[in-house]
């Protein structure tokens, strides 16, 4: 799993799953197992977007602007106060109108409730802002650089990604890619 993607889940383990649970309506195990799915997938749509020049600039510009890591610190209470912090307008960014399927698909794949699931991922946009936003100020990332953090960690990712949000495909070829990425990060938190 990438730097990025494990930084953030292990930010969001523990107290911030416990009060993202409360938040949304749903239990701690299913919360922890969409978050698990959720971050890499929103990491991805990022990478997506920041592939071409102008999706990079756009993205530098709104982390340098509006994203500079400090939600991280008192990520469980952010997540507590239900308050999406932008959330919305960033999912309108990064997912478009992929939006409605992409929340389906993670709603099915991992047991949440589909209004949970639009809720939980409104939260944890700002959430994974905030952390490129950390990141793009300690490592000094301009645009092209934040493109590149964003592709590596993306294809670093199991089931790359970048490549799955692309193609809409997945491993077992039966037309959803998270439940794929939804075994890679469980697996992955059963070796922790």
């Amino acid at each position: 799993m990438s730097d990025l993607v494990s930084g953030l889940l292990q930010q969001l383990a523990g107290p911030a799953v416990a009060r993202l649970s409360q938040a949304i309506g749903a239990d701690e195990a299913t919360t922890s197992k969409a978050v698990a799915v959720a971050v890499p997938l929103l990491i991805g749509a990022l990478a997506r977007n920041a592939a071409q020049p102008e999706g990079a600039q756009s993205l530098h510009q709104a982390v340098v602007k509006d994203h500079d890591g400090s939600i991280l610190h008192d990520v469980a209470g952010f997540l507590g106060g239900g308050q999406a912090g932008g959330g919305d307008g960033i999912l309108r960014h990064v997912l478009g109108e992929r939006r409605p399927a992409v929340e389906q698909n993670l709603a099915q794949s991992t047991g949440l409730a589909p209004a949970a699931t639009g809720q939980m991922l409104e939260l944890l946009a700002p959430v994974v802002m905030g952390w490129l936003g950390m990141t793009q100020r300690q490592q000094g990332l301009d645009a092209s650089g934040v493109a590149s953090l964003l592709s590596g960690q993306a294809q670093a990712t199991p089931g790359n990604l970048l490549g799955a949000l692309n193609a809409l495909l997945d491993a077992d070829k039966d037309g959803s890619a998270l439940d794929d990425i939804a075994r890679f990060a469980m697996g992955y938190f059963k070796k922790r």
